[in-house]
């Protein structure tokens, strides 16, 4: 016999701030979820009925954790997925399923990915070692991206002439054109194992130079219908060719002369999709939990104009975070915002988020600043 939704066996391999929000949005559901994180103080250590303190890079605990249960879902790439792969074989309902993790995980197979399904993306080769970057047929200037291990702006380089080849990592990495840019995008896509799919509206980002992470993003993305379509129809390719099930992010470039590439994909929630939270009408989150759980999809429509900011550690400050500003823009309507309760922060680490929804954008881009120069995460 079927268990129902509220007795169903989830676990969570990750107890970052993603995972801490989709278990707020659980807990909507009565959802019993356990977490497996290597950090003992994890954000997610008290939101969760059950907390295993253990890497879930490793085999064994990956594949204690997850025996016996009924649904493993990630919230991070980077975990064991031949222990994932052995649990599917066992029963255990994996998603993102193991051969498809296995490709995202890395960055040469995920371009390899795209190149045999006629994705667009950028162009690309294909290194070992730095020796093998100068003849590899990519003009400078581009990006060396590992292939395996970096995330958040971390193990890329941007390689802009020779000297800089002296920076450049000794390690198997993907070497990409850098695009004649006009816009960062992202679309976020579900799909259940009924094989149902459903796109949020796209957005666009606004990145930190000097971090590479994102620094605002606004919902409805400023594009033509033209180029909304072409980027959802390529999400939707992606999610589909993949046969994935769960959550999706595609994040893609929009070039100059109006072309669309596929940058790179997180199968799991995202960052730019945090907004969805107050901006949609099924957040992010509970779009995942009824993916994986096969349950009817949810409307993604916009119910207002969002724009969200990220919290990041100041520069120089390390140590048990102060939120400067805190009370002054709690203040602001229609100003909602997350911390993600890390213990520590540290120049550029992830503290939270800001969602500021307004029935007009320019409003809340203004509100967007303000939030920005007020709300400032420095070290006690």
């Amino acid at each position: 016999m079927q268990k129902e939704l509220q007795q169903l066996n989830i676990g969570i391999l990750g107890g970052g701030q993603l995972g801490r929000m989709l278990l707020q949005e659980a807990a909507n559901w009565d959802l019993k979820i356990a977490v497996l994180d290597p950090s003992e103080d994890a954000p997610c250590r008290h939101l969760t009925h059950h907390f295993e303190h253990g890497d879930f890079k490793d085999y064994n605990a990956v594949y204690e954790f997850g025996r016996g249960r009924d649904i493993l879902t990630i919230e991070f790439e980077d975990v064991n997925a031949d222990a994932l792969d052995q649990l599917e074989k066992e029963g255990v309902k994996v998603f993102p399923q193991p051969r498809v993790l296995k490709i995202i995980k890395d960055k040469g197979a995920q371009k390899d990915f795209y190149t045999k399904n006629n994705i667009p993306t950028a162009p690309y080769a294909l290194v070992n070692h730095m020796i093998e970057i100068q003849d590899c047929g990519i003009e400078f200037p581009f990006f060396q991206k590992l292939r395996k291990g970096g995330y958040d702006g971390y193990g890329v380089k941007k390689i802009t002439n020779e000297v800089e080849m002296g920076q450049a990592f000794d390690a198997p990495s993907v070497i990409e054109q850098q695009a004649d840019l006009y816009k960062e995008l992202s679309v976020i896509v579900a799909r259940n194992e009924k094989g149902e799919v459903k796109n949020f509206p796209l957005v666009d980002m606004e990145f930190n130079p000097e971090s590479n992470m994102v620094q605002f993003l606004f919902a409805p993305a400023e594009i033509t219908a033209g180029i909304e379509e072409k980027a959802i129809a390529i999400a939707k390719e992606v999610i589909e060719k993949l046969d994935m099930v769960g959550i999706l992010a595609v994040e893609l470039f929009l070039t100059k002369q109006g072309e669309v590439w596929v940058n790179e994909i997180a199968p799991r929630p995202h960052n730019s999709g945090h907004h969805t939270i107050e901006a949609n009408i099924c957040s992010q989150y509970e779009q995942h939990l009824r993916s994986i759980c096969n349950l009817p999809l949810g409307e993604t429509e916009a119910a207002l104009p969002a724009v969200m900011v990220n919290l990041l550690g100041e520069k120089e400050h390390t140590g048990i975070p102060h939120y400067e500003g805190f009370d002054e823009v709690i203040q602001m309507t229609g100003v909602y915002v997350h911390l993600y309760g890390k213990g520590q922060t540290k120049p550029f680490r992830k503290m939270g988020h800001v969602t500021i929804i307004d029935e007009n954008m320019q409003k809340a881009k203004e509100k967007a600043m303000e939030v920005k120069k007020i709300l400032k995460v420095k070290a006690k």
